[in-house]
């Protein structure tokens, strides 16, 4: 369990970032002092950083579109690399160097020097922090404490802060549900709501029908609001959602876990990022590590916790992702049968599925 200090400050360190507040990290007495660049403004920056000194910090992944990878200091894909601030560098523009979806928009001008980043796990821990709060990572930064700061984190504590989380079922009810086009109703079914210790987001697992002595078919669902509700084209999730539970109420016993780690754990505004730059040519993969983000940031121990509070040993597990399969074993989930879910494909998702199969190792 996750000390209850160290939880609140890492929530309310979040918080901050969502609103642009400023916000300090330490290592072993040192400070460095991080205003988001997507939350800036005009104001809050010339609040935060009055001599306009505050450098720009990047992910190297990020850093190597802007041509930097050759530079000693953005040639490590993990590490994070530091812009010199020159004049020009306003909000604006600190924003078009964070988002590359913007690079057609806004070309960068360029030339840009690279500085040694100062107190690297602090920087390292900023990077991480920005990919918890839904945010690109990318922060205007000083070295020191910042009188502007709301609150000041050591980088440790965000390093472990995920490591303690547990799960717990906060309500429960029947709920009858459609399947979608195919004109029937599930009525033997239940919701289970859960909340996470760590950031306080809900999940749910929808159950049908019941225990029947066969380990249930449990299907992994990660959120997608433009596939689960508006109907997108561009995947495969609204599609594999309905017929999750058509093979769920067929089988009789099912679990389906809905996770609430919209665009593979990116959030939704970075997941419409990388469909602007699916649309100028980058596949998934590509457009995720071009915003600075691994391939796939979910955590599929979470999915096992739940499974463990609803007192779920062995499963059959409906994916064609591998990746799911090992982490609930690894988790302690005894997944006794992989089952594929073959979706249709359509025109608009079609290079989406290839790119699954091809870079992400989905099977059928």
């Amino acid at each position: 369990m996750v000390e209850d200090r160290k939880a609140i400050v890492i929530a309310q360190a979040i918080d901050a970032l969502r609103r642009g507040w400023p916000i300090s990290i330490s290592d072993q007495g040192e400070i460095l002092s991080l205003l988001a660049v997507e939350r800036a403004d005009d104001h809050r920056l010339k609040v935060f950083d009055p001599d306009q000194t505050a450098d720009i910090l990047l992910s190297a992944a990020r850093a190597a579109i802007l041509n930097l990878a050759n530079d000693k200091e953005a040639a490590t894909p993990d590490q994070p690399v530091t812009l010199a601030r020159t004049p020009w560098i306003d909000c604006a523009s600190a924003l078009a160097l964070a988002d590359p979806s913007m690079d057609l928009e806004m070309p960068m001008k360029g030339p840009f020097k690279v500085k040694k980043t100062v107190i690297k796990s602090a920087a390292a821990s900023a990077l991480e922090l920005a990919r918890m709060a839904g945010l690109l990572p990318a922060f205007f930064v000083q070295e020191g404490q910042s009188e502007q700061s709301l609150l000041t984190i050591p980088a440790q504590d965000i390093v472990d802060f995920f490591q303690g989380q547990g799960v717990y079922i906060a309500a429960r009810a029947r709920l009858p549900i459609a399947l979608g086009d195919h004109g029937k109703a599930i009525e033997n079914s239940q919701i289970v709501a859960f909340r996470n210790d760590a950031d306080a987001v809900e999940h749910v697992a929808v159950i049908i029908g019941h225990p029947d002595g066969q380990p249930p078919v449990v299907r992994l669902h990660s959120e997608c609001l433009t596939g689960d509700v508006f109907g997108s084209l561009k995947c495969d999730c609204g599609p594999q959602l309905h017929q999750a539970l058509r093979i769920m109420d067929e089988s009789g016993y099912g679990i389906l876990l809905y996770l609430r780690q919209e665009g593979r754990g990116i959030g939704l505004i970075n997941k419409l990022r990388a469909y602007s730059l699916q649309d100028q040519g980058f596949d998934t993969v590509d457009a995720n590590v071009r915003l600075g983000f691994v391939n796939d940031a979910r955590d599929f121990r979470l999915a096992a916790q739940m499974l463990g509070e609803l007192e779920i040993k062995q499963i059959r597990l409906l994916t064609n992702n591998p990746d799911k399969v090992e982490g609930l074993k690894k988790a302690g989930i005894d997944v006794v049968e992989r089952l594929p879910l073959k979706i249709k494909p359509n025109p608009h998702n079609q290079a989406y599925l290839e790119t699954k199969r091809d870079r992400s190792g989905h099977q059928l």
